[in-house]
């Protein structure tokens, strides 16, 4: 059990306490209810630029690092399609350093055009670096783009084009601030060895007089269904063939999404799982294969990826591939191999939870999924799937017209 404690202020900052005295440490997380998906379509990647832009100097500290570094502390920041999080650990006795840092760049950043420069150069180098120049690396630029017709998940946090990046002036960045980095659409997690009653002092005293600006009210585009498979074919300078398959399944907080992630760890969660057992060590069509989802708060994509053996004929581990698929939904699963992967879920879950920088992020990301008690209440959600859940997800998600499909050929 996770106890918090949880109050909001008056401009519409929640604030979340989650006291643990077995530590000397204390971290301090901030989520934005912002990510890629709050983009406009002709101006994307601002989500993962500000992630860089919030270190560049807030309004009354020209340094965001410095004064942490001096106080012990150590920071970092992820940006996804749905959310942005920042967060620091530092020695505990040292908290009111991280409430002053945080508090300052959610007020006003420094917004400056050399700060913009600096870090525009730097994501438009990450952009050629990781999706332009790498091998394979545009794969999820032409899988969203298949996959997705209408919903803002089309295009990845780093953005759809890095003609985006580079056209995004001082104007741009501001009203994005602006409209998304306010109290109102925030969550504060501190955890560690600190008392409730001092944070809320904290949190009144450095986040209170932060005007709460008008309140983000998401209306995005819904991807409607699927109804006729997608294909596509891509040849690079790869070095091995590799085979990409997308299916829509359903949003985070759907009942359905439990027997879900369930079925991805049936498929590949390691060594001993069917794809991994039949497809790479028996038949050895495959080096490596694996079967995952992105969590996403909207309904999202269950994708089974792997490079191909040199020499195997990519249509023909397609067609292995959905063999094993449809054994699982026909046979469906036995009571002890869905235990298993039950029990693996647990473990994953109790080691995720032993780091505090971790639970003070899951607070977070539960509080803004609408729940925070999750994190104590989710175990059970997964404990309680059967047999039937799981054979019936199989059958909703792997349905053919449901599916998009890339191949990603080697011309080599």
């Amino acid at each position: 059990m996770i106890a918090y404690q949880k109050f909001t202020l008056e401009n519409g900052l929640r604030v979340l306490v989650h006291e643990d005295k077995s530590t000397p440490m204390a971290v301090l997380n901030v989520l934005y209810d912002v990510g890629a998906r709050d983009e406009h379509a002709d101006k994307t990647g601002f989500a993962h630029l500000f992630e860089h832009l919030m270190f560049g100097g807030s309004k009354n500290i020209p340094s965001y690092d410095e004064p942490l570094q001096v106080a012990g502390g150590e920071n970092n920041a992820f940006t996804t399609n749905d959310l942005t999080n920042y967060y620091c650990q530092l020695p505990a006795e040292n908290i009111e350093t991280a409430f002053w840092l945080e508090s300052d760049r959610m007020l006003s950043l420094a917004f400056s055009k050399k700060s913009l420069e600096v870090q525009r150069k730097v994501v438009c180098e990450e952009f050629k670096e990781h999706y332009i120049n790498k091998p394979y690396g545009d794969v999820w630029h032409k899988m969203r783009e298949l996959a997705y017709t209408t919903n803002p998940y089309k295009w990845m946090t780093i953005g759809a084009s890095l003609q985006h990046v580079e056209d995004a002036t001082l104007e741009d960045v501001k009203a994005f601030f602006y409209k998304h980095y306010t109290p109102s659409n925030a969550i504060l997690v501190v955890a560690g060895n600190v008392e409730t009653a001092s944070i809320k002092e904290l949190a009144e005293k450095w986040f209170g007089p932060i005007p709460a600006g008008t309140k983000y009210n998401r209306n995005l585009p819904i991807e409607p269904k699927q109804t006729t498979a997608r294909h596509l074919e891509v040849k690079a300078g790869v070095p091995l063939d590799a085979l990409y398959k997308c299916w829509h399944m359903c949003a985070r907080m759907d009942e359905r999404y439990y027997a879900a992630d369930l079925i991805s760890d049936i498929l590949s969660g390691g060594g001993s799982s069917r794809l991994f057992q039949t497809l790479v060590k028996e038949k050895k069509m495959f080096s490596d294969l694996d079967c995952y989802h992105f969590g996403s708060t909207d309904a999202g994509l269950m994708t089974i990826s792997g490079k191909l053996v040199k020499g195997v004929n990519i249509q023909d581990a397609d067609a292995a591939l959905m063999e094993e698929i449809k054994k699982l939904q026909t046979s469906g699963i036995s009571v002890s191999e869905l235990e298993k992967v039950k029990n693996k879920a647990e473990s994953a879950m109790a080691f995720e939870d032993m780091s505090l920088m971790n639970r003070a992020s899951s607070i977070a990301m539960y509080e803004n999924l609408g729940d925070a008690d999750l994190i104590n209440t989710e175990l059970s959600k997964y404990q309680s799937v059967t047999a039937e859940q799981i054979l019936e997800g199989s059958n909703t998600i792997f349905d053919d017209n449901n599916c998009s499909t890339l191949y990603y050929l080697s011309n080599n």
